[in-house]
């Protein structure tokens, strides 16, 4: 499934995607079903074949056509966004930076989460504001001292995220919060799409492109560290719990590394795009 969260009639729903055209708001068809995502994955597995089961049998009346409702990030309010940093080798070489032996982990907070189609809002005491396509997984359930060879069996889907970066911010000191938290600066969308959609997140094409131009174009498979052994090494530390969001580290192409650099404008579109994930879109305006 494609699970998405959507605002119709001003009400914010969880539903699925059927297709191009239409979404499926799967809490008017079945209102045991929880009215959020972080809900929903809390469920477990009973409820995620609950959302299934009515998916695959949709009421006419539960078919919302897409023009009627706004996507919104698949998980507005993530208790959790965990970033890996210098996660694929030519990112780690543009930076000046040694291939890591051990994650390098930080933090952003939910404030940064916006949906597709939602804006990025570049804030006045910066100009150096830059984009960083990147892989996402999302936990389902509880995860705690957990082995690689399980780690998998943890994760609820996948989805694209752009963590988007004010590098001047990022570098004023050792640690990158500042630079990485600003309001606005944690695309994510345009689903969550379930694992089993997914036989191999390691095999994925990833690209980012501003107004049409190719700025960042790599594979999952040139991840340093992979989902399992992120998840081995994070749940050594913290409880993961359902819909914590983990992203995964940007490949190489980013608008700090380049000559001259190239910094985000107000008026551009930037695309991040997932292959089996879908496309991410957000318009870039002033503060």
């Amino acid at each position: 499934m494609r699970l998405v969260t959507f605002k119709h009639n001003g009400d914010t729903r969880i539903g699925s995607l059927v297709d191009s055209d239409y979404v499926a708001d799967l809490t008017r068809a079945e209102p045991r079903l929880p009215k959020t995502m972080l809900g929903l994955l809390a469920g477990g597995a009973e409820t995620l074949a609950l959302a299934r089961a009515v998916h695959a049998n949709l009421p006419a009346a539960a078919r919302l056509d897409r023009s009627t409702i706004m996507l919104k990030a698949p998980i507005p309010r993530p208790g959790k966004i965990i970033c890996i940093g210098l996660n694929y080798s030519d990112h780690a070489a543009e930076s000046n930076q040694p291939i890591p032996s051990f994650p390098v982990v930080f933090a952003k907070y939910s404030n940064v989460v916006i949906g597709p189609g939602e804006a990025i809002v570049l804030p006045k005491v910066t100009e150096q504001v830059d984009y960083e396509a990147e892989f996402a997984f999302v936990i389902g359930r509880t995860a705690k001292n957990v082995t690689e060879l399980e780690a998998l069996d943890y994760v609820a889907g996948y989805v694209p995220f752009n963590d988007v970066s004010a590098r001047d911010y990022q570098l004023r000191t050792s640690q990158w919060t500042m630079g990485k938290t600003f309001d606005t600066f944690g695309p994510m969308g345009p689903a969550l799409v379930t694992a089993d959609e997914i036989s191999d997140p390691h095999n994925l094409n990833i690209s980012l492109s501003i107004d049409g131009e190719i700025m960042q174009s790599s594979n999952t498979r040139f991840l340093i560290f992979s989902v399992q052994k992120l998840i081995t090494d994070l749940s050594a530390v913290m409880t993961l719990e359902p819909g914590d969001v983990v992203s995964t580290g940007t490949p190489g192409g980013v608008g700090a590394a380049r000559t001259p650099k190239r910094w985000l404008r107000a008026g551009e579109s930037i695309r991040v795009e997932i292959e089996k994930l879908g496309v991410l879109d957000n318009p870039v305006v002033s503060s």
